[in-house]
């Protein structure tokens, strides 16, 4: 006793499936992605120096985390960190 659907209920039926998995498509692709630019910040602290480095500068510790510092306000996020700060923070939480 299977009741026939309509060509309409199985056109909708398939643009709610297709609607559904392209949503959650997205949100798990974007947390997949969150996660690796934690986990592998596009530029740190050694990226900096070299780039300064070779721009024929020799970078000071204070302009390196100068730049550090920009880079965090205008991302409003704190992505750009370095290894030394990691260690700092695993230092203190240890105490």
């Amino acid at each position: 006793m299977i009741k026939e659907l309509a060509i309409w209920q199985f056109i909708v039926i398939v643009l709610i499936i297709i609607v559904a998995t392209a949503a959650i498509t997205f949100f798990v692709t974007r947390k997949i992605f969150q996660k690796q630019l934690k986990k592998n910040p596009p530029i740190n602290e050694a990226a900096i120096r070299a780039m300064m480095t070779q721009m024929g500068r020799t970078p000071s510790e204070k302009q390196v985390r100068a730049v550090m510092r920009s880079m965090d306000e205008a991302n409003g996020t704190s992505l750009a960190t370095s290894s030394n700060d990691k260690k700092k923070k695993d230092k203190k939480k240890n105490k």
